[in-house]
């Protein structure tokens, strides 16, 4: 299967890269921004992937992607690549913080999904997958609205891809991940997280390798498997 995995060069990005790289039926295009040494290393370690530079901050990169795509065949895409988000209460966002998440962290999702349905559309054939976030399953950590509304737009937007395409053997899941150890996340105290891993009920952080493994088998279960949300926080929240 030919799949691209937006932000596959680290955190999370790069143990869904590994994981499907591992199965040489697989050929894994990944996007990476800044992870140039990481999207090195990739490609040294796996002869079926290959690292292309994408920068969600410009118009142009994203267009020049999208390009690209068009001569790839793609049969799978992994929504993944986040720019980052603001750690603020909502009453100190301002209208120019809320664009510019959405145009870096949405609008190149909307559209590098919309140049991947091309190809998946001709061929009657594709998967979507979108990672989102746990913290959309209840009550979200304080001062994550712009996170948590950006993720919640990308839901809707799953669900209806999911509706729309299903007639051409599209599929469009997310999954939905609780709290991970990655580069993202690197700035929390080490005592927060400790306090987070004892409320948890296996009393263990998710690894991204869990993560990775779901995804990889929502590549290959049967195409019956369209419009789901797979929430992965161990049980502290039921659906």
């Amino acid at each position: 299967m030919k799949v691209l995995v937006t932000g596959g060069a680290s955190g999370l990005g790069a143990a869904i890269t590994r994981e499907l790289a591992g199965d040489k039926d697989n050929f894994v295009y990944f996007t990476y921004c800044r992870a140039a040494e990481n999207a090195r290393q990739l490609e040294a370690e796996h002869p079926n992937v290959k690292g292309v530079h994408c920068d969600f901050n410009q118009e142009a990169s994203i267009r020049s992607l999208m390009e690209e795509m068009g001569g790839w065949q793609l049969e799978a895409l992994v929504n993944n690549a986040l720019t980052g988000f603001l750690k603020k209460h909502f009453h100190k966002l301002d209208s120019e913080e809320l664009l510019s998440s959405f145009r870096q962290n949405v609008l190149p999702v909307v559209l590098i999904t919309q140049a991947a349905l091309g190809t998946f559309r001709k061929q009657r054939f594709g998967k979507i997958i979108t990672i989102l976030s746990s913290a959309l399953a209840n009550k979200p950590p304080v001062g994550w609205s712009e996170y948590v509304a950006n993720k919640a737009y990308l839901l809707a937007m799953s669900k209806a891809w999911a509706a729309e395409y299903a007639k051409f053997n599209i599929t469009a899941n997310c999954i939905s991940p609780t709290f991970m150890p990655t580069p993202l996340n690197a700035d929390m105290d080490s005592r927060l997280v400790e306090e987070m891993k004892k409320s948890y009920p296996l009393q263990e952080l998710l690894q991204p390798e869990e993560v990775a493994q779901t995804v990889h088998f929502l590549l290959k279960s049967t195409q019956q498997i369209n419009g789901v949300n797979l929430l992965m926080n161990q049980g502290a929240d039921i659906l």
